[in-house]
């Protein structure tokens, strides 16, 4: 999510839509870009930080079951529904305005066997999930900032616990964040210091993986060959997720290290 405000707050944040050549984007409570959707290619990932989530790939090529805190527009859900029709998604949203939009304007589809969505609290939710998703997927903010209840101890904790053996999370943060480094200490105990750091392409966010009883290592070979397998069913610039993070993290000329993440 890029600047929005109002995420996760106590009050229910107003939707409005906007459209500017051939995209349509989604506002909640002011005029940040929440979620965005090129009406030409509906199924594309319009904004850099989606794709930087979508990362996740390189680690956990065909997971089975993906669970996402915070809907948006939709455009991740509706990407791995499309493309991806080996998985189940759930989303889990605390805004109905948000999904009634994501559905009337945003073309994300409705519930079937693949595809849910939740209104409920996604701290709880993962909270009482444990072990079953191999992704997930959080981006929930409030007022441009992580919410509470999904940056304490306990939520990194109960996310570890939410993934199966070989999970991998995804987080976005604002690179900006001035509570940043504090928050990828806690994801480093919760995980066991298992973390990598990614900057999105435009560099206003920053995605932290998350590793559950992965190697300590990742060999660049066996990123750069799921990368080139990948490429063949997902418009995505994985070669540069690889360039990008070999530049963010601790690595040795074999492979990236997983032990500790570091941000400059």
């Amino acid at each position: 999510m890029t600047r929005t405000k109002s995420w996760f707050a106590p009050r229910r944040a107003s939707v409005e839509v906007s459209e500017e050549d051939g995209v349509r984007s989604l506002h909640l409570g002011g005029e940040a870009i929440q979620s965005s959707i090129r009406l030409a290619r509906p199924d594309d990932l319009a904004l850099d930080y989606t794709r930087a989530m979508m990362a996740f790939l390189l680690f956990q090529p065909l997971p089975r079951d993906v669970l996402m805190i915070g809907l948006g527009g939709g455009s991740m859900a509706r990407y791995i529904h499309q493309r991806m029709p080996g998985t189940r998604t759930t989303v889990v949203e605390i805004n109905a305005k948000v999904l009634a939009a994501a559905r009337g304007l945003f073309h994300f589809p409705a519930d079937d066997a693949r595809l849910k969505v939740e209104i409920a609290c996604g701290a709880d939710y993962v909270a009482d999930h444990a072990e079953s998703a191999d992704v997930l997927l959080v981006d929930g903010f409030d007022d441009g900032k992580q919410p509470a209840a999904l940056c304490t101890q306990a939520f990194y904790d109960a996310a570890c616990a939410a993934l199966r053996t070989g999970g991998v999370m995804a987080v976005n943060f604002m690179a900006e964040e001035k509570k940043l480094d504090a928050y990828l200490q806690r994801i480093e105990k919760s995980f066991d210091g298992c973390v990598a750091c990614l900057t999105a392409a435009d560099r206003v966010n920053l995605i932290a993986f998350a590793f559950k009883r992965h190697p300590r290592q990742l060999a660049w070979a066996e990123l750069k060959k799921r990368a080139r397998q990948l490429k063949k069913t997902h418009d995505l610039p994985l070669e540069d997720f690889i360039a990008g993070l070999k530049k963010m993290n601790p690595h040795t000329q074999a492979g990236l290290r997983l032990r500790p993440a570091a941000v400059d």
